[in-house]
């Protein structure tokens, strides 16, 4: 299969490995980016967790609750350039789009096209602004979270913004709190909430990378599976939220951070968009 410079370019922006490596593993892999990502981390290579497309580099990500705080939602606004991205209009119309999709409690990018923006439909509402700065804009995302209470967290500069809720309200400063859990998930990118909602394939695929990472160590074979598995451990207090150190205290985990407010009180879900991630 013939490999393209674009190709390896585009494997290097998504995992920050040198020229050759990203050459290489394209070649073993057929070209496959996911399965690329995977043999680089099998070779013991540190990735950058940039997996996905980076068309959507530039536009606008905000977040916002209902005045009860029961529903919030969180949209991403896609363009090519820094400058659309920053046009009033652009950014008017992105707050807009986050305003209808929270008062009709939607869940999904796609419900938002065939909404009304006054006269006309959200997506005419995107060809028009396309006809005046001559750039593909889309509504990459769309999250919304209904709980208890919701808390909503926009990131300095609207690159990033995160929403977080919780199963009940009556618990103390539970606004405060909620920022501050909104603000770890915007740092920490967490992939899940806890171990048990890791998807089983993220599981399957970390268990053998570890495997093949202490094989490349030259670890006994008998080994690997013990090994593979304390990885395993490390990814779980890494990447799942209620495991991860609590950012503003190293010493406890975020849900030892959570059950000191209220023992009763749960993170039923986060959303987190960012633009280039």
């Amino acid at each position: 299969m013939n490999i393209t410079a674009a190709d390896v370019n585009k494997l290097r922006q998504m995992t920050g490995a040198g020229i050759m490596d990203c050459k290489k593993a394209l070649q073993e892999n057929n070209g496959d980016f996911e399965q690329a990502i995977d043999y680089l981390r099998k070779k013991g290579q540190k990735v950058a967790a940039k997996r996905a497309d980076r068309e959507a580099n530039e536009g606008y990500v905000v977040a916002k609750t209902t005045d009860d705080k029961t529903f919030g939602a969180v949209v991403m606004v896609s363009c090519e350039t820094d400058f659309v991205g920053k046009n009033e209009e652009f950014i008017q119309f992105s707050k807009d789009l986050l305003d209808l999709g929270i008062q009709n409690k939607l869940t999904e990018a796609d419900a938002l096209l065939p909404l009304k923006m006054g006269a006309v439909t959200v997506a005419e509402k995107l060809n028009e602004m396309l006809g005046k700065t001559g750039e593909k804009m889309q509504v990459a995302a769309f999250e919304s979270i209904q709980a208890p209470i919701v808390v909503a967290y926009n990131h300095h500069g609207n690159r990033l913004a995160t929403l977080v809720g919780f199963n009940k309200k009556e618990v103390a400063g539970i606004e405060e709190l909620g920022r501050e859990i909104a603000m770890q998930v915007a740092a920490m990118n967490p992939v899940s909430l806890d171990k048990d909602d890791v998807d089983p394939k993220i599981i399957e695929s970390e268990i053998e990378i570890g495997k093949e990472q202490a094989r490349q160590e030259g670890k006994p074979e008998e080994l690997l599976e013990k090994i593979a598995q304390g990885k395993l451990n490390k990814f779980f207090k890494e990447n799942t939220l209620l495991n991860q150190e609590f950012i503003k205290d190293s010493k406890k985990t975020v849900g030892q951070y959570i059950a000191e407010h209220d023992k009763e009180l749960k993170v039923v879900s986060f959303k987190r968009l960012q633009l280039g991630a």
